[in-house]
């Protein structure tokens, strides 16, 4: 990994903005960064950022390229014969972070059509979409029309194991009821 820092300060620093040349300028680049951290060690980091005193904006630009980060769960297991939750691998290409005078991050991404973002903490997180690309309509027909006979079985057997699983879960209903009859799914 490689990691660079630099803080500019004095009339030097004016090239990047106003408030620089009073408070500074950090620019940080991390380069093929690669670690395994706990989620207890992110849940932790709240009373380190806490403070009494408000702190005064420094301007900065954090890039990041080519980092891969493991997030794993270290709480104790609620069920011990659960096998447990899967790490969690964030991998980032290329991203700039950027904090303006007003105090505000920025999210920056890499290429020709560059757009800034305020980060908030409590956005909602979305979940990603899917891109399909479409297929001419008449390749189309003729793929279906070729493999009706095989879609109509494995129809056939989805719609049997569907039929299974439903009398499954009806059993298994039927069990937890007769120890609490209460129970609702």
């Amino acid at each position: 990994p490689e990691v660079c820092l630099r803080l500019e300060m004095g009339p030097g620093a004016a090239v990047h903005s106003p408030l620089a040349v009073q408070n500074g300028f950090l620019h940080m680049l991390v380069h093929s960064y690669t670690a395994e951290l706990f989620m207890s060690f992110l849940t932790n980091l709240g009373p380190f950022l806490e403070d009494e005193i408000i702190p005064e904006v420094i301007p900065m630009e954090i890039e990041v390229v080519d980092a891969k980060i493991t997030l794993k769960d270290d709480t104790p297991r609620i069920y011990p014969t659960s096998p447990g939750p899967i790490p969690i691998t964030l991998a980032v290409d290329h991203v700039i972070v950027k904090r303006r005078d007003d105090g505000v991050f920025y999210l920056t991404e890499e290429g020709p059509a560059k757009q800034e973002k305020p980060v908030s903490v409590l956005q909602e997180q979305k979940a990603p979409a899917e891109c399909v690309s479409a297929a001419p309509a008449a390749a189309t027909r003729g793929l279906q029309l070729k493999d009706v006979p095989e879609l109509q079985r494995e129809l056939q057997s989805m719609k049997i194991a569907l039929a299974e699983a439903n009398m499954d879960k009806a059993r298994l209903l039927q069990e937890i009821r007769k120890y609490n009859p209460l129970f609702q799914l």
